[in-house]
């Protein structure tokens, strides 16, 4: 796992949940069954620190780092998308948002992905659509320091086939049977007699690969897709197993973080 991606994985499965903030040598315990090693996990907590995710703080077991008010609401977000089990109805309209310009190809490149993690997708020039509106996308462009007009508008003939021409579907339903067959093969290679750490590193990279669907994954309504579509399928079979890897994951998380000295 890439040290960012697992960090932010921790932070909003077991940290979050746990008050938010952890010391960094419990971060590296954590993230030591993921071969993640020390260094990466400190270069990535710097990184996160710059970028506004992470702040230091004192905690009663020495320094470690806190949640920001920002990756709060990112890490909310992305906890009801990764964890979905209900398939809210669909009012029939779409999110249009048009954005102007942007000068800086790095501003862009965030913003692009930015918003396909929103479930924005790409019409043409600055026009992006999702077909929900997302409370987040006010901050995000703002943290670019760009200006957003937004409209709401319901569709002229038929949604799903819109959908289909906007998002490519085919590919997305590949990528979660493969996702299965995938998760699969690493659970029945875990067996029935894995210890804490096991369960949790084995918990972690379903997650993990699982997660990496909010970018791929607009969160498309029942009502804008294929009958037998397989995201169904997959959401139900991590819903099952994350859930059955829960309470050992979480017994060697508190393990980690309630001991005391050791190395960082």
């Amino acid at each position: 796992m890439h040290a960012r991606s697992a960090l932010f994985d921790l932070l909003g499965d077991h940290v979050r949940p746990r008050g938010g903030q952890a010391p960094v040598a419990a971060l590296v315990r954590l993230l030591g069954p993921l071969d993640v090693s020390a260094p990466a996990v400190r270069t990535a907590v710097s990184r996160m620190v710059r970028q506004g995710w992470l702040t230091p703080v004192r905690t009663a077991t020495g320094p470690g780092y806190a949640i920001t008010a920002r990756a709060r609401a990112r890490l909310d977000d992305a906890a009801r998308r990764i964890y979905r089990t209900a398939d809210a109805p669909w009012d029939g309209c779409w999110d249009l948002v048009v954005l102007p310009p942007v000068q800086s190809r790095a501003a862009r490149d965030r913003l692009r992905a930015s918003l396909g993690f929103l479930g924005y997708a790409l019409l043409g020039g600055g026009t992006w659509v999702a077909a929900r509106a997302v409370p987040e996308l006010e901050a995000t462009v703002a943290a670019e320091k760009v200006s957003v007009h937004r409209f709401r508008s319901t569709s002229v003939g038929d949604p799903a086939a819109l959908a289909r021409t906007v998002w490519d579907l085919d590919w997305l339903a590949t990528a979660y049977d493969g996702w299965q067959q995938q998760a699969e093969q690493w659970i029945q290679a875990a067996g029935d007699g894995a210890d804490d750490e096991s369960r949790f590193a084995l918990r972690s990279q379903l997650v993990h690969e699982w997660r990496k669907f909010l970018f791929r994954d607009p969160g498309l309504p029942a009502a804008l897709l294929p009958a037998d579509w397989p995201g169904h399928a997959a959401a139900a079979f991590f819903d099952r197993e994350q859930l059955r890897l829960a309470p050992a994951a979480g017994r060697f998380v508190d393990a980690c973080l309630d001991r005391r000295g050791g190395p960082a």
